[in-house]
């Protein structure tokens, strides 16, 4: 199944220049999504995951359900003030700024296998700060799986180079 083919691709969105993909063209195709879900699992099967972590918010809608898939449990990560328990926060730097992001201080244990998946791999700063924020918490990032990665930014090879980072399409 080419999933490539469901990606809607939108043109300078959210700015000039930018090359959006959308993925709800793929996610509403429930062959398609089921595909996409499977892939992710099927790449995380022998990895002995106890919980698969989403950064918001299209992480959760491809987190959630593999996380289910895997009898695992999910853990969102949120940007600041959305959680309601005691978190710990990560902040790292923006091209122009600093971007914060948060996660129950109980959502992961000491020695726990992590997962984290999310849509899209662009520059992998979001992806540093969520590993960090685990590592933080005592938890072993074994696997982190994306739906796209933009490869011509080479995130995975200048900020994941120490972390186990597959995509199911690239571009």
């Amino acid at each position: 199944m080419n999933l490539k083919e469901k990606i809607r691709e939108i043109e300078n969105f959210p700015k000039e220049g930018i090359s959006f993909k959308d993925i709800t063209t793929l996610l509403k195709d429930g062959d398609y999504f089921r595909y996409a879900v499977d892939s992710i699992v099927n790449n995380l099967k022998d990895k002995n995951i106890d919980v698969v972590v989403g950064p918001e918010a299209r992480g959760f809608l491809l987190g959630a359900p593999v996380a289910y898939a895997m009898g695992a449990g999910f853990v969102p990560v949120r940007k600041p003030g959305k959680l309601p328990g005691e978190t710990e926060a990560f902040s790292y730097d923006l091209e122009y700024g600093v971007d914060t992001l948060e996660m129950h201080k109980d959502a992961i244990e000491p020695g726990m296998n992590v997962a984290i998946v999310d849509d899209l791999l662009a520059t992998g700063g979001t992806t540093k700060a969520v590993a960090k924020l685990i590592e933080k918490l005592g938890g072993k990032v074994v696997a982190v799986e994306y739906l796209i990665e933009l490869e011509f930014l080479e995130a995975k090879e200048q900020k994941l180079s120490d972390y186990e980072v597959r995509s199911l399409i690239k571009y």
